[in-house]
């Protein structure tokens, strides 16, 4: 009965250090096209700069899991993830436009332009990952 149970273990692994991977890759990424220093910004004890990082975090992981229950294979898990990264630095520049001077606001501590980014992440995020399994 354990051994069943343990059968689908090495796909666990593989699925799971590729979301790792994934997952490091995007805050990697995501975190040089901000202008600003997020992980600093939490260092330095401010929740605007948690919150809008955290909550993108969210949008991402959202599709990610999807592609991981979706996908055909690690290639194509890893193909929807840089999709959804994609999506995610999109979201980042489209909701600068109603709120041009976001990144200094989220820099001064301000946590309506930390959740409005957070939140149309998580909302982006959420759309993705729907969109993944039709």
């Amino acid at each position: 009965m354990i051994l069943q149970s343990l059968a689908g273990l090495p796909a666990f692994l593989v699925y799971f250090c590729t979301a790792l991977f994934a997952v490091t890759a995007y805050l990697f990424i995501y975190t040089r096209v901000t202008p600003y220093n997020e992980f600093q910004l939490i260092r330095d004890n401010h929740p605007s700069a948690a919150i809008s990082l955290g909550l993108s975090l969210l949008g991402f992981t959202l599709p990610l899991v999807s592609a991981i229950a979706h996908s055909a294979n690690v290639l194509d898990c890893l193909i929807w993830a840089l999709v959804a990264l994609i999506v995610q630095v999109i979201v980042y520049y489209l909701v600068r436009i109603p709120v041009p001077d976001l990144a200094n606001r989220i820099v001064a501590g301000e946590l309506a332009s930390a959740i409005w980014l957070g939140l149309a992440s998580l909302s982006a995020g959420a759309l993705n990952a729907a969109s993944m399994i039709i």
